[in-house]
């Protein structure tokens, strides 16, 4: 990608011009199906252009999903305070915002990660970033005394992999029969709880450990 043009204030207006493009033609076609001349196309400008800000179709979806991971961690973080149930219902809240509002670029990553390893492991990396969150928040709830009793390193993978997949249920597959009628926020409070209940440390198990 040529970093000159971005310099500019034309430049600047000109490389949103083909993000939001690109999240606007990802969402109605899908990103596999989606061409960079669709997105020059809805960007308003020429598909020759598009290489002066974007390596390719990946890179650009890679850009968009660094800004959704860095949503989650600014907003996560930024809502963290001394009360780890605070912190638990907020983490969840702003993963299942962040999900919804980036579902296109969620659907392109589950594609991409599938039939390309480079990007699998790219994706596993920013991945981390997320589990370093959840991380924060056992740090929280540590420093209150609470011994988790599990290793945190899988339980905050467990985490991770428990809301992305719930919410992938949820907003791709509509959701189970089962839980028709449900709202959203029946299925946050659910996240929320089963995550609490997860730190807290039975008693046999308590004693086992101090045994």
């Amino acid at each position: 990608m040529n970093d000159t043009p971005i310099a500019t204030e034309k430049g600047r207006r000109t490389e949103q011009a083909f993000v939001q493009a690109a999240r606007k033609v990802f969402a109605e076609k899908g990103y596999l199906a989606a061409k960079i001349s669709d997105i020059a196309a809805a960007a308003g400008r020429s598909p020759g252009s598009f290489y002066n800000y974007h390596e390719s179709k990946r890179q650009l979806l890679e850009h968009l999903l660094e800004e959704f991971q860095d949503r989650i961690l600014a907003d996560t973080r930024s809502r963290l305070t001394a009360d780890p149930g605070h912190n638990i219902d907020a983490a969840v809240r702003v993963y299942w915002a962040s999900y919804r509002d980036y579902l296109p670029e969620m659907i392109g990553a589950f594609q991409l990660s599938m039939t390309d390893p480079a990007f699998g492991q790219w994706w596993r990396t920013r991945r981390a970033q997320g589990i370093d969150a959840v991380l924060d928040v056992f740090r929280s709830v540590e420093h209150r005394g609470t011994d988790i009793g599990l290793d945190k390193h899988l339980f905050a993978s467990a985490i991770v992999s428990m809301l992305d997949s719930f919410c992938w249920n949820w907003f791709v597959s509509g959701g189970d029969d089962i839980t028709r009628g449900r709202t959203e926020e029946e299925a946050i409070a659910t996240l929320v709880e089963i995550w609490r209940r997860g730190l807290v440390v039975p008693t046999d198990r308590r004693a086992s450990t101090d045994s």
